[in-house]
């Protein structure tokens, strides 16, 4: 009888890229029972049941997708399958941000988070309605469409799923009801023991009638409100009312003393991403904490004369498909160093959600969220959503990937094609 093998899986000869201990060098990943067992310069390959060859790929801790949008069905259009954006396009875990509400989370747990081979969680919506058809209709998310005390009861009652929750901060709502729906979010998050998480950037006309808010000014009077831990996001976005003064056209500088308080950043990437404003506020020397991509059903379809009519509709419709990854080679593209892209999608995340000792490192004992990544050389045009387009010399592309030890290929419709620039 043969001695049972001290291995599942090896992972054998790739660039192992860790940001938590800080390696980058080639060696083999052990994994046994759905955990990390061992990382090594060398592993016994007799000790393995199988062996894969990784050589010349990245081997990474489980990519994690801090700003999905995956609420299928509830939210109308604009949830999209979560495996095809999760694990399906090389992505361990979702956080869907605002899908489920108080009223819905639990349908959120019964058909999209325990069913879901990704791991999904979600910042809850602080609106009653949560992310009803991608937030069509600012009339559902005023002050009293938030019930601060039950909002709080379900996401104490639900922490293994409610990791934050979501709010808006633009114009559009300004103009109707000033900060008090952000005012309302703080107070529930306080009440969970959450970070808050804030989108920036305009989402809804302004009110008829109503005087102009000032972006500026607005950003202003939100950050007293927060508090260390909690999340703006949208940094790079081309829509007013984001880290970028409209009057100076560089970062605001209450962002710079947001981030001296503690406060992080999440890229949030969808259809707000503009080249020129992540390169200026990159120049000013603030680095993303964390990376989501940000993909719904409005922005993974190409435009076409057959959509016109919801481009109309909503400003953040028609962009090309992306996915995490092609988020973080457009980082990349940037001038981010891929050690520091690592931790926007790994480590950070992981702490963002208060699992850092269980996902976001290649530690043993550690859930074995591995994803194994191609970093290919070339020439790879990249657009934004301003019609910026940049050459990439270098792309980032999953080949495969574990979760909790078992392999999943890299199959999504969602995943955009790289597309080589002219030499």
């Amino acid at each position: 009888m043969s001695e049972p093998h001290s291995f599942d899986l090896i992972l054998r000869g790739g660039r192992i890229l860790d940001p938590a201990s800080g390696r980058d060098a080639a060696g083999d990943v052990g994994i046994q029972g759905g955990r990390i067992k061992a990382v090594a310069d060398r592993l016994p390959e007799e000790a393995a049941a199988r062996v894969i060859d990784v050589t010349g790929r990245l081997v990474t801790p489980g990519l994690i997708d801090t700003h999905a949008h995956v609420y299928e069905g509830v939210t109308g259009r604009f949830g999209l399958n979560p495996d095809m954006v999760g694990v399906r396009s090389g992505v361990s875990t979702l956080v869907d941000q605002g899908g489920p509400s108080l009223m819905t989370l639990p349908g959120f747990r019964r058909f999209i988070a325990e069913p879901s081979r990704s791991r999904t969680l979600c910042f809850l919506s602080a609106y009653l309605v949560g992310g009803l058809e991608g937030h069509y209709y600012p009339q559902l998310y005023r002050p009293d469409c938030v019930d601060v005390e039950a909002t709080i009861r379900v996401g104490l009652a639900n922490r293994d799923l409610v990791k934050g929750i979501k709010a808006h901060c633009e114009m559009g709502g300004a103009s109707r009801w000033g900060l008090e729906v952000m005012k309302l979010a703080k107070k529930i998050a306080l009440g969970v023991g959450v970070p808050l998480y804030v989108h920036l950037g305009r989402l809804w006309p302004d009110a008829e009638g109503a005087e102009a808010v000032d972006p500026d000014l607005l950003v202003e009077e939100l950050i007293p409100i927060l508090e260390p831990g909690d999340i703006l996001a949208h940094p790079f976005t081309r829509h007013p009312g984001g880290f970028i003064s409209t009057k100076t056209g560089e970062v605001h500088p209450v962002i710079h003393h947001a981030l001296e308080l503690g406060l992080t950043v999440d890229v949030g990437h969808g259809s707000h991403f503009s080249f020129e404003m992540a390169r200026r506020t990159l120049a000013a020397g603030i680095l993303p904490t964390t990376l989501g991509a940000d993909m719904h059903g409005y922005n993974v379809k190409a435009p076409s004369a057959a959509n016109d009519a919801d481009r109309s509709a909503n400003p953040f419709f028609g962009v090309a498909p992306f996915s995490l990854a092609h988020a973080m080679t457009e980082l990349l593209a940037l001038g981010v160093p891929l050690m520091e892209v690592m931790k926007t999608v790994t480590t950070n995340p992981a702490h963002m959600v208060g699992m850092s000792d269980e996902i976001g490192a290649l530690t043993p004992g550690m859930v074995a969220d591995v994803a194994v990544l191609d970093l290919l050389p070339g020439r790879w045009q990249l657009s934004d959503n301003s019609g910026e387009t940049v050459t990439a010399s270098e792309m980032i592309v999953p080949a495969f990937s574990l979760r909790a030890g078992d392999l999943i290929e890299v199959d999504s419709p969602l995943l955009p094609k790289p597309i080589a620039a002219a030499a």
